[in-house]
C-alpha cells in the first residue's frame, strides 16, 4: 500500500475499498427483503401443493381453492415481512451475523405462523387447513434460510470485489492495535477495509502490520475521517489513556455516518467475544469463558457426540484387532493416556494406542541431544523410541482413534486446536489464554496442513485462527481433508 499526503493529511491509496454509501446498504436490503418475500410465496405455494395436490395416504384432503389461499398468502407475506424488519432482519449491523440469522429467522417465521393462527382465531369465517399451515412453518424457514445463504454469499463475493466496505483507520498501532489489524485483515470478505493507523507516537509512513501504514497523528484523525477517507474507527483502548478517548468521542462521536468502535481493550482473550449487561443503567463488559456459545456450540457438540458414538460403534472391530497388534508387537499396554490441557486448563488424559516402548521415558533421558529436540518441538522425526507398528499407526493416525472415547467424555472435540501437554503452554505466550477457551481436537488445522512438518510458531498460528473463525462449516471443511491428509501420510512422525 502507498501512502500520499493530501490536502487532509494522510490518505491510504490502493486499498480497493470503494466507500460503502448509505443508499447501496439499502439497495441491497430492498434486494434481500425482495429476495425474502419470494422464498415466502414458493414456500406457501409449495406447501398448498403438498397438501392439497399430492394425494398423501391417509390424508383426507379438506376443501380448498387456489383463489383463497393466494389471499391469504397476499396479506401474510407483507405482515411475516414486518415481523423480519421487527426481528432486526434487515438491520445492516445485525444480518449475515453468523448462525444468529438464521435462529432470527426461525423466530420471525414462528411468529408469523402464530399470527395467522390468531387472526384465523378471531375470524370465525376463516378456516385454514392446519396441515397447510404446518407446511408452510417448514418450508417458510428452509425456503428463506435457503435464500439468506445465497445472499451471503453474493455480498461476500461483492465485498472480494471492494463493493460494500467500510474503510477503516485504527486508533493505536500499539501491540493491541496491531492484533485487531491481524484479525481484521484475516477475512477480506468480511466487510472491514483498514487503509491504516493513527498513532500518536509513530511518524506518518511507518509500516505497521500487513502493509498498513500510519496515516497521521492523533490530531489529523478527525480530517481523515471528515475527507470521507474511512468511514469506521476502531480504537485500540490501550493506545490512549481515559481523556484521550473522551477527547476523541467528543471530537467525533456526533459525526452523521461515522461509526466508533472500542476494542475491549484485552488482546489476550481477544477471541473469546464478550457479553454487554446493563446492571442499575451501568454498561458492563464480561469476557466470555469459553469461545464457542449458543447454537454454535449446540451444534459442534450435537457433530461432536454423534459422530463419536457412530465412529466407536463402526470402527469397534479395528479398534480390538488394533489393541491386539501393539500387545503382540512390544511389551506394554494397549493404550497410554497423555497428560494434556483441556478446555479452561483441566488436565485429563488423552487415550492412545501406545506406539512407544514401555520405557519410553528412559530412552529419551539417556540421550541428551534427543532431549534437547523433543523440547524443541515436541515431535522427534527418527524418534527410536517408537516401535515398528507404532510408525504405522502414526503414519496413519490410527493411534488417535481411541481419543473418540474423549470425545464421549466430554474432554475433547472431532475438530479443534491441537491438544497440548501443560509444559507446552508457555509457548503459546499471550495467546494461551486463547487456547484454553475452547476443547482440543482430535483433529485440526495443522493437521491438514503439514501435520508435524510444520514449525511451532505455525502449529500455534493455525490454532489461534481456528479459534478466532470458528464455524460449523469450517469443522466439517477440515473433517473432509482429514481423510485426504491421512492417505498422503505426510508429516506423520
Amino acid at each position: 500500500m502507498t501512502v500520499e499526503r493530501t490536502a487532509f493529511g494522510y490518505a491510504a491509496l490502493g486499498a480497493r475499498a470503494k466507500p460503502d454509501s448509505g443508499l447501496a446498504r439499502h439497495l441491497f436490503m430492498v434486494g434481500l427483503a425482495a429476495g425474502d418475500a419470494a422464498a415466502l410465496g414458493a414456500a406457501f405455494a409449495l406447501a398448498y401443493l403438498i397438501r392439497f395436490k399430492a394425494g398423501i395416504p391417509l390424508v383426507q384432503t379438506p376443501p380448498h381453492s387456489v383463489a383463497f389461499y393466494s389471499s391469504v398468502a397476499f396479506w401474510t407475506i407483507p405482515a411475516w415481512l414486518s415481523l423480519f424488519a421487527l426481528y432486526r432482519l434487515y438491520d445492516w449491523y445485525h444480518v449475515f451475523a453468523g448462525l444468529q440469522e438464521y435462529g432470527g429467522v426461525m423466530s420471525a417465521c414462528t411468529s408469523g405462523v402464530i399470527v395467522v393462527i390468531v387472526v384465523s382465531f378471531l375470524d370465525k369465517g376463516l378456516y385454514i387447513s392446519r396441515g397447510w399451515l404446518l407446511l408452510v412453518w417448514v418450508l417458510a424457514i428452509l425456503a428463506v434460510t435457503t435464500s439468506r445463504f445465497i445472499a451471503r454469499r453474493l455480498l461476500r463475493l461483492l465485498r472480494s470485489r471492494g463493493s460494500l466496505v467500510s474503510p477503516t483507520v485504527i486508533v493505536g498501532a500499539n501491540e493491541e492495535g496491531r492484533a485487531l489489524a491481524e484479525q481484521l485483515l484475516g477475512d477480506p470478505c468480511s466487510g472491514t477495509r483498514l487503509i491504516g493507523f493513527v498513532d500518536g507516537e509513530l511518524p506518518a509512513g511507518v509500516a505497521v502490520v500487513g502493509g498498513l501504514r500510519v496515516l497521521g497523528g492523533l490530531s489529523e484523525l478527525e480530517q481523515i475521517v471528515r475527507s470521507g477517507e474511512a468511514s469506521e474507527v476502531v480504537v485500540a483502548m490501550t493506545a490512549l489513556p481515559r481523556e484521550g478517548l473522551l477527547d476523541l468521542y467528543r471530537r467525533l462521536g456526533y459525526l452523521r455516518g461515522i461509526e466508533i468502535r472500542l476494542s475491549s481493550g484485552l488482546f489476550e482473550i481477544l477471541t473469546t467475544g464478550v457479553r454487554v449487561q446493563q446492571i442499575n443503567y451501568v454498561p458492563l463488559i464480561t469476557p466470555q469463558r469459553v469461545r464457542i456459545t449458543g447454537i454454535d456450540a449446540c451444534l459442534k457438540a450435537a457433530l461432536d457426540y454423534l459422530g463419536a458414538a457412530l465412529g466407536l460403534v463402526l470402527l469397534s472391530p479395528l479398534l480390538l484387532a488394533l489393541a491386539l497388534l501393539v500387545r503382540l508387537d512390544s511389551p506394554g499396554p494397549a493404550l497410554h493416556r497423555r497428560l494434556v490441557l483441556g478446555r479452561g486448563g483441566r488436565r485429563f488424559g488423552a487415550f492412545k494406542f501406545r506406539t512407544m516402548v514401555a520405557n519410553a521415558d528412559e530412552v529419551l533421558a539417556a540421550n541428551p541431544e534427543l532431549c534437547a529436540a523433543f523440547r524443541q518441538g515436541h515431535k522427534l522425526k527418527a524418534d527410536p523410541r517408537v516401535t515398528r507398528l507404532g510408525r504405522f499407526l502414526r503414519r496413519t493416525s490410527l493411534d488417535e482413534l481411541p481419543q473418540l472415547v474423549n470425545v464421549l467424555r466430554g474432554e475433547m472435540s472431532l475438530v479443534g486446536p491441537r491438544m497440548i501437554a501443560p509444559d507446552e503452554v508457555a509457548r503459546y505466550g499471550k495467546w494461551q489464554l486463547n487456547l484454553l477457551t475452547v476443547k482440543p481436537g482430535i483433529t485440526g488445522p495443522w493437521q491438514v496442513q503439514g501435520r508435524s512438518d510444520l514449525p511451532y510458531e505455525e502449529r500455534v498460528r493455525l490454532s489461534m485462527h481456528y479459534i478466532r473463525n470458528y464455524t460449523i462449516w469450517l469443522d466439517l471443511a477440515i473433517l473432509l481433508r482429514t481423510v485426504t491428509a491421512v492417505l498422503r501420510g505426510s508429516g506423520a512422525y
